[in-house]
């Protein structure tokens, strides 16, 4: 159990130790430990060389970002039913495991014990049932929570000689069905089409995908480094979770260009990002919100685009926009693809993606991107055909959807 009230935490950027606070009174403050320019910064807009300390009315977003929502916050609700729930008790529940480098401390309090490393091995040969999954939640919570997101998911370590958990397991779950088989087959896609994404596992019975975090550097000596992480909500200084959710959903994917751009990413960047959006839109991933686009970083003249995450088909869902509510079909994109007037959301022409991809993000031939993601689905569709994992019921009704996406290659 944590102190009733929280008013300060102890911030670690990287493998620096107490690099600053964060005090909570009548604002939120971050102050800096060290006055030393050179140090990491606990944000990319937050940086030492333009002040030591920091207020903002609301816990800065970089901060924000990584608190629990949805699933992982109601079973926290479960697991402590009396403990206080205020934004510094749940930074202080993420612990050191947030994507990215922070991680936050009570100071005074012992650090929890770690629980036994389990690997990628064995989850992929656990057989999943709903009171599984609640032991592993169980199991790793105590050490940090340390990922948002509405799918049922936690952390679990693998290696006993890494200090923080490098592995994101995500479950089936009863309101979409085959969720975890949808996930894989659209990173296996995006893989096939030469974008970036982490490594992933689909568990022997297809129930669960397993993830290695991308945020996770390997060095010479074994030495693990954490790269800096944050999404696009936070760099637009944005909090979207639980009631204002709905702002992850505002603005357009031209905007998230031009903010890349006022990061000073290059145009390999901006090549990637057209990727990202263009497969999104070709296997109707309508859930592609600022909250799943971010930056990796070591410091402000080192940015570059994190790999594609949290990609799946919503269009074969139904869904309700409140219990007894009409059930509605996901028919429309997470953003608007143009910012202003001209923006929508529906789905955009084959003729509006080139002129995105062109005009919007300085690809000279968005063509062949559309070409290259229509072959690697087509190419994925088939592979799955032998993988007994996937239903064929399931790999129908996706390859039904993704023949809608392939025509804008045609």
């Amino acid at each position: 159990m944590l102190p009733e009230k929280l008013r300060e935490l102890s911030v670690s950027i990287g493998d620096v130790e107490h690099a600053g606070q964060l005090l909570r009174t009548s604002t939120y403050e971050f102050r800096y430990a060290s006055p030393d320019p050179a140090q990491p910064a606990v944000a990319l807009l937050m940086p030492p060389t333009d002040r030591l300390t920091w207020q903002d009315g609301d816990l800065f977003a970089p901060m924000d970002q990584n608190l629990p929502e949805g699933d992982l916050f109601m079973r926290i609700r479960e697991l402590f039913p009396k403990q206080p729930m205020t934004p510094m008790h749940l930074l202080a529940l993420v612990g050191r495991n947030g994507i990215g480098r922070l991680g936050y401390t009570v100071p005074g309090q012992s650090a929890a014990v770690a629980p036994r490393p389990l690997s990628k091995g064995e989850l992929l040969k656990t057989r999943y049932t709903p009171e599984v999954f609640d032991e592993l939640v169980a199991a790793y919570l105590s050490t940090g929570a340390g990922i948002g997101g509405m799918q049922p998911k936690i952390m679990v370590p693998d290696r006993p000689t890494v200090p923080i958990p490098s592995l994101i397991v995500k479950a089936a779950s009863a309101a979409y069905p085959g969720l975890a088989i949808n996930e894989y087959l659209c990173l296996a896609a995006a893989r096939n089409a030469g974008i970036d994404v982490p490594s992933f596992e689909l568990s022997e019975d297809g129930q669960m995908l397993v993830l290695d975090r991308f945020d996770l550097v390997e060095r010479d000596g074994g030495h693990i480094e954490r790269l800096g992480f944050e999404d696009i909500a936070a760099l637009a200084g944005l909090r979207v979770r639980d009631i204002l959710a709905d702002r992850k959903y505002q603005g357009s994917y031209q905007r998230i260009a031009e903010l890349l751009r006022q990061l000073q990413l290059d145009s390999a960047n901006l090549h990637r990002f057209f990727q990202q959006v263009a497969f999104s839109v070709m296997v109707r991933n309508g859930d592609a919100h600022l909250k799943n686009f971010g930056v990796l970083y070591r410091s402000s003249r080192e940015v570059w685009l994190a790999p594609m995450f949290d990609v799946v088909t919503t269009a074969i869902y139904k869904y309700a926009q409140y219990p007894g509510g009409p059930v509605l079909e996901d028919r429309t994109m997470a953003l608007k693809l143009f910012a202003g007037k001209r923006g929508s959301k529906a789905y955009p022409t084959t003729e509006e993606l080139h002129d995105f991809g062109k005009r919007i993000c300085g690809v000279a031939r968005p063509e062949r991107v559309l070409e290259d993601i229509a072959d690697a689905m087509h190419r994925t569709l088939e592979e799955a055909k032998g993988d007994d994992r996937v239903p064929p019921e399931f790999l129908a009704k996706m390859g039904a959807t993704w023949e809608q996406g392939m025509l804008h290659a045609r």
